[in-house]
């Protein structure tokens, strides 16, 4: 059976707001100095990956609307793959400016695709 390619999207906005939640009112200072939240935003980032990758398979003119979807899916398989490689300032500075564009993305084609 097909998962319903808003499954995949709901997995993004939650993972998005997760992040965002997690790093509310924190500077890239606050988060380094934070192992619990950099696992945690990794983790999120992840699922992001993980679900975009997977509804690109399923529906790829959906997923070619996410601004640098290819980019986010390489992302996932650095911090899977490269993990000894991933730097703090390069996942702060992915969810300080690129993730806000992704979270009204999401929303938008979620808003487009209706609630059935």
């Amino acid at each position: 059976m097909r998962r319903d390619p808003r499954a995949f999207l709901w997995d993004i906005q939650s993972a998005a707001d997760s992040i965002a939640s997690f790093t509310a009112g924190l500077d890239h200072g606050a988060y380094s100095e934070s192992e619990l939240i950099q696992a945690a935003v990794e983790r999120k980032f992840e699922i992001i990956g993980e679900a975009l990758a997977q509804m690109a398979k399923l529906r790829p003119d959906l997923a070619a609307r996410v601004p640098e979807f290819r980019e986010i899916i390489a992302f996932r398989n650095i911090l899977l793959h490269g993990y000894a490689a991933v730097e703090s300032v390069r996942v702060w500075r992915i969810a300080d400016s690129a993730l806000p564009k992704l979270r009204a993305t999401v929303a938008d084609i979620l808003q487009e695709l209706g609630s059935e």
